[in-house]
């Protein structure tokens, strides 16, 4: 207790600063009849320049019942205190120290801590100085006229020096806040004189800063990440922004909150992480994307930086392709999107990669049964800093173990990704960074058939910053994404099959502060598509393959877009903004003539033209609105508002309810129109218990037009004439998000419950299919009731537990319902589409993350994760197939983890 007792001492005592002059003492007045003592140390703050530090266990349950008339505070304490065995010190700069049993000791001589004045940089990257985050930092020259004063500066990574983007910086009484840039940069405008200053990186601690703000000025701040700050009596966290923040259908999760997660074989997911949010499903377990707001999978957006993924996962869905030590934090836009963002029609997902670190060289890495990463980071010289990681499989061995080793012993799986980040800092306004990633695939079930699949990223890009209130980011670069199945089974028949896409990209935004109220983004974003659809060839010399080869697919699409978020007053802000599309399909391309009025099938083709090279075919052009406001009812409720139009020229050809590798992607040509949707939304956010607990409802309904659903038996591979098997289809989506979300103390997490429905109706001007006789049908990923509950338990520092469980309404599958004769052969009839459910999904998963110590001085920090995915051992179908047994049709249920799978996983970093 004595050791407890000094530690706490030591810790309240560099809080305190000794920067005032010796003057006298503050008086107080007021009538307290019955209030709570934190409401009566919230009135003081107000009122005179002292500051309260306390354990809240400590004061709970006191009230406060007295009248002060020009009283010393020491004498009200005193009787306050005097039922009690609460003890208080007051320090000579008003810092009020309450402790229990024991009186803190606060006499320091004035030169212990030294106060930094002028108009000042504030910290440095990585200093070792800790007694900074508790000095009282005077900022700018004093200046009579306007009673506010500008700070700006930048927040960096104590720890790896490093810009924090996302931090909310916020001052503690007016509630004024911002959130910091990618670069860390911050800007507040708050009343001159003594102030408290907090900032708070997403899912870490709040930690403060004492000044007082004598005119315009800079303090450039160095936090800590698993640092805490002593309790403040109001304590605004970065929750505020689920409040203040005008967009709404925004769910952020930073990389802290996704290794908490139990994850099929101890491996960190991204995209499993994203899955815990309210409005976003999977079509099946280990399938690749993700469903939001009743949205297919291809309508996501997944940019890694500037660069858009089109397959994020590895292994079919088992592993997500991103590197979880690459990455700071990731964003789902899934309503409210900025107007900088287009090309989807149901969200966006930004992933925010890791900077390397400034001060030194270091690193992180994992070891796990399938897979292990390292990833390294620091500094080049004085202004360039590094990081790079790798990851890859060593599956083969769990292979060997299967029981039906006569069907699957030669089967191989393996993959591997690479990506870095290079950050230049050429002076104060210009940075440049080079982004890069690749990944590969590659697996066979069977002896005879080969895959593989791979994705080639790059960026380049250069941060310019004309002044402190416009900044402009031209980026530069390509998105590939190659997939091939090599069949070697008969050497007369041996394969080879091709596809791939390439997209090059040229990209300019600008952000500009328009006074207090306005902030700008504008700008344009150019893609030049290259497609290669599909291209089949014989492989060795004895194969009579015939070689088949889809022509070459090219496009422009180019956007501008212009966006305002605009502060009418403290309750209303306005986020509005308007994206234009532009796009071009050009050849070359021979196309077919189709009779007028009549369906794209074969008996009506007339024609055919011819296009040449670089010869345009077919534009299509049209605006993108975005809307949304925020309007505050109290500091911690709002409701929210919003509307969104979004176009697609892009689209998936897949023939089952999940991305597979083998699936194609097709751009809008003279037969296939672009996707095109707008969502409404609306949605009530509050904050509960000082900030602890958010609580958000949101209601939603969208359409959408040009989607493409399949003629009963399409063929989606090699298909030069795709138009004669797609139906034109409408869609509708509308439903209930509810999220519970408790950030703070021992046991903590979220619940998350969607009620949703997704609709498809074939176009009733539709002349070559009707499916379900052009009535509404649930799509392949409707699934009404979706709940996700993730709990977290910190039993100590250094022990924390995890229980995730899942429940979602079976999706929807076709069945046979009868048999018939025909041809002299029997035929199957299948009943309408999509008419039946699976069993509904049910699946809990349990971990715990063991920390090593946490000294700080030492070779490298370690962590265990280890836990069991699907605890109960429940084998939830992820499909239904039938096979032809004895004559009869014999159905049945796939399951891909109908087993509990332990896991484990050593974790490390340097």
């Amino acid at each position: 207790m004595r050791l407890f007792t000094k530690v706490l001492v030591f810790l309240l005592c560099i809080i305190s600063t000794f920067s005032f002059a010796q003057q006298a003492p503050e008086r107080i007045s007021g009538f307290y009849p019955g209030v709570t003592f934190e409401r009566f140390m919230e009135k003081v703050e107000e009122g005179t320049n002292y500051r309260f530090f306390y354990k809240k266990e400590d004061i709970a349950g006191l009230t406060v019942n007295l009248q002060a008339n020009n009283d010393k505070l020491e004498d009200v304490l005193g009787l306050i205190f005097l039922q009690s065995d609460l003890k208080f010190s007051i320090s000579k700069a008003g810092e009020v120290f309450i402790s229990k049993g024991v009186k803190l000791s606060v006499d320091f001589p004035d030169s212990f801590f030294s106060p930094t004045s002028g108009n000042q940089s504030g910290e440095s990257a990585g200093s070792e100085d800790e007694f900074v985050r508790n000095r009282r930092h005077v900022i700018g020259v004093p200046s009579g006229g306007s009673a506010t004063a500008k700070i700006r500066g930048q927040v960096l990574s104590l720890e790896k020096g490093q810009a924090i983007q996302g931090a909310v910086v916020y001052e503690k009484l007016s509630q004024t806040q911002t959130i910091t840039d990618q670069q860390g940069r911050y800007e507040l405008t708050i009343p001159k004189g003594k102030q408290t200053i907090l900032v708070q990186n997403i899912g870490g601690y709040t930690e403060q800063r004492l000044i007082d703000l004598q005119g315009d000025g800079e303090l450039n701040m160095s936090i800590g990440e698993g640092v805490f700050s002593l309790s403040e009596v109001i304590v605004r966290s970065g929750a505020l922004t689920n409040v203040s923040r005008p967009e709404m259908g925004v769910q952020s999760l930073t990389a802290q909150q996704m290794r908490k997660l139990p994850s099929v074989m101890g491996e960190v997911d991204i995209l499993k992480g994203i899955l815990t949010m309210p409005g976003v499903n999977t079509a099946g377990e280990a399938s690749v994307g993700f469903n939001v707001r009743g949205g297919a999978a291809d309508q996501n957006l997944i940019l890694y930086d500037q660069n858009t993924l089109f397959n994020p996962s590895h292994l079919f869905g088992f592993f997500s392709s991103v590197n979880s030590d690459m990455v700071e934090g990731v964003e789902l836009y899934k309503a409210g999107i900025p107007a900088s963002y287009g090309g989807r029609l149901s969200s966006v997902l930004q992933v925010t990669p890791k900077l390397g670190r400034t001060d030194k060289i270091g690193g992180s890495g994992g070891i796990g049964p399938l897979t292990s990463r390292l990833s390294l980071d620091g500094p080049i010289g004085q202004k360039t800093t590094f990081i790079v990681g790798a990851r890859m499989t060593y599956s083969d061995w769990l292979l060997d173990y299967l029981e039906d080793r006569a069907d699957l012993g030669a089967s191989r799986a393996f993959f591997a990704d690479f990506n870095g980040t290079i950050q230049h800092q050429v002076n104060e306004k210009n940075i440049l960074r080079f982004t890069g990633y690749y990944s590969e695939d590659e697996f066979q079930f069977d002896p005879d058939t080969v895959y593989s699949y791979s994705n080639q990223n790059f960026a380049l890009s250069w941060t310019h910053y004309f002044n402190d209130r416009v900044e402009a980011t031209f980026s530069v670069g390509q998105d590939a994404y190659d997939f091939q199945v090599q069949g070697e089974d008969n050497p007369l028949n041996s394969y080879r099959y091709k596809f791939d896409i390439r997209q090059r990209f040229l990209k300019a935004q600008f952000r500009q502060e328009k006074g207090e109220r306005h902030i700008f983004t504008y700008g344009v974003h150019s893609i030049w598509y290259d497609l290669n659809p599909g291209k089949i060839a014989p492989f060795g010399a004895e194969s009579i393959v015939i070689p088949d080869d889809v022509p070459t697919e090219r496009a422009l699409e180019t956007s501008l877009f212009f966006g305002d978020e605009f502060e009418v007053n403290e309750q209303l802000t306005i986020s509005g903004g308007l994206r234009y599309n532009l796009y071009g399909y050009f050849g070359p391309q021979t196309l077919p003539i189709y009779a007028s009025g009549e369906p794209n099938l074969p008996q009506n083709i007339i024609g055919e033209q011819n296009y040449s090279s670089g010869e345009l075919v077919n534009t299509y052009h049209g605006p993108e609105f975005r809307l949304s406001g925020r309007y505050a009812l109290t500091n911690w409720s709002s409701i929210k508002a919003g509307v969104n139009t979004m176009r697609q020229n892009i689209h998936l050809l897949s023939n089952s309810s999940v991305i597979t590798p083998t699936d194609t992607w097709k751009l809008s040509d003279a037969f296939i129109a672009p996707q095109r949707g707008i969502q409404y939304a609306l949605g009530y956010f509050q904050n509960l218990k000082n900030n602890a607990v958010e609580f958000s409802a949101e209601v939603y309904y969208r359409t959408m037009e040009n989607l493409l659903d399949y003629r009963s038996g399409a063929s989606i591979i090699l298909n030069d004439r795709i138009e004669q098997d797609v139906l034109v289809t409408k869609g509708k989506a509308y439903g209930l998000e509810l999220f519970l979300k408790k950030s703070t103390g021992k046991l903590n997490g979220s619940v998350a419950y969607t009620y949703s429905r997704s609709l498809l109706k074939t176009d009733p001007r539709e002349g070559k299919e009707q499916i379900n006789r052009s009535e509404w049908y649930p799509s392949n990923f409707d699934q009404p009731h979706n709940a996700n509950v993730v709990l977290n338990y910190e039993l100590s520092r250094r022990v924390n537990t995890t229980l995730a469980g899942k429940y979602s309404t079976g999706r929807p599958v076709t069945l046979p319902i009868a048999k018939f004769e025909y041809g002299g052969s029997e035929r199957v009839y299948f009943g309408d589409r999509n008419s039946v459910r699976i069993p509904n999904y049910f699946r809990m998963d349990f971990s715990v993350n063991l920390e090593g110590n946490h000294k700080v001085k030492k070779l490298a920090h370690a962590s265990w994760s280890f836990g069991v995915y699907n605890i109960l051992g429940r084998d939830n179908p992820f499909s239904v197939y039938y096979i032809p047994e004895g004559g009869k049709l014999q159905g049945y249920k796939l399951s891909i983890f109908a087993e509990p799978i332990p896991f484990i996983t050593y974790n490390f970093r340097f």
